[in-house]
């Protein structure tokens, strides 16, 4: 199959499994060890990023789980992103491959554009993963914006799959206008999109929009608010962990409050990619399939959404990196 016709080259699910392992902030010491482990206790989804600077340590951890017969390479979902100093056309290639060599793979089964916001480049044997900010070393460090069409980098993206190199594409953190400018021109539509879901950002219209064309959507922090008290995003306040609602619902079907916020994601057509940097909890995250919440127990749930984003550019990129960079206004 040839670039330039609009048929995917091979025949494959567009949809990850429901329940992966998120490495975003998993240090970098612990990765190997739990990427191993959760393939040991049933995980094939993990979600990995350039810049979430440990895929070579997940590489490890996979070639470890392969070696010891776990499970086989065609077993697993491994998804990985094209970072935002990659965007120019001539530079996604190159990014890709880098991932590639970090995991130890042939192939990725999803590769992402992970914001829609492309930097300045930075080059691979100057500094990587290169960050927001383009010189750290600069009077005063800042993330610096270019100019580069997103169908640009998208055609790029399309060229990795007809390369071999990944089997299917997709971005995270767009919304609806975005992705149907993209459906008007792609040549490969994208497979899934992935943005921050969750009781508090339910984004049913979002949902929708990708259940009618065809896109599959998998949930970044489907537990809300933890990942981000740690970095001054969110408060403890702000965690549905311990919400009466969210812990009655647990009481009631006997799970945990993490199991009931997994299982609203996963029953409402979603994949979620849980972070732990815990052990004993892989198995609890993903054992999330011998029970259903009710119609009730799924509305309340949703009820509870504010629309309360705490992974937003426009906030923190003029704060931590000195660019006020909106994207989802």
């Amino acid at each position: 199959m040839q670039p330039g016709t609009t048929t995917l080259p091979m025949t494959l699910e567009s949809s990850p499994p429901a329940v992966g392992l998120g490495l975003w902030k998993i240090d970098r010491a612990e990765t190997a060890t739990m990427v191993e482990e959760a393939i040991r206790v049933g995980y094939r989804h993990l979600d990995s990023a350039s810049d979430y600077g440990n895929e070579a340590e997940a590489g490890t951890g996979i070639r470890a789980a392969l070696s010891a017969g776990l499970c086989r390479r065609d077993d697993l979902w491994v998804t990985s992103k094209l970072w935002n100093t990659y965007h120019d056309p001539r530079h996604v290639r190159a990014a890709a491959e880098r991932t590639l060599n970090d995991l130890g793979l042939d192939y990725l089964d999803l590769y992402l554009v992970h914001f829609p916001i492309a930097l300045r480049y930075v080059s691979i044997d100057d500094r990587y993963p290169p960050g927001w900010i383009h010189d750290p070393s600069a009077d005063r460090p800042r993330m610096e914006t270019v100019r580069v069409p997103l169908a640009e980098t998208w055609l790029a993206m399309e060229e990795l799959v007809w390369a071999g190199l990944v089997r299917r594409i997709g971005v995270c953190n767009y919304g609806v206008s975005l992705l149907r400018d993209m459906l008007s021109q792609a040549r490969i539509p994208p497979a899934v999109l992935q943005v921050e879901m969750h009781p508090l950002l339910a984004q049913e219209k979002l949902l929708r929009f990708c259940r009618e064309n065809g896109i599959h959507l998998t949930a970044f922090s489907p537990l809300g608010a933890p990942s981000y008290v740690p970095l001054g995003m969110a408060t403890s306040a702000d965690s549905l962990l311990g919400h009466p609602l969210v812990v009655a619902t647990a009481r009631a079907c006997g799970r945990t409050p993490a199991q009931v916020l997994l299982r609203w994601g996963v029953q409402r057509g979603t994949s979620v990619i849980p972070k732990t940097s815990q052990p004993a909890r892989l198995g609890e995250n993903l054992d999330l399939f011998n029970f259903t919440l009710s119609g009730d127990q799924m509305a309340a749930i949703s009820a509870l959404d504010q629309g309360r984003r705490f992974n937003d550019p426009g906030v923190f990129c003029e704060a931590a990196f000195g660019n006020f960079c909106p994207i989802y206004e």
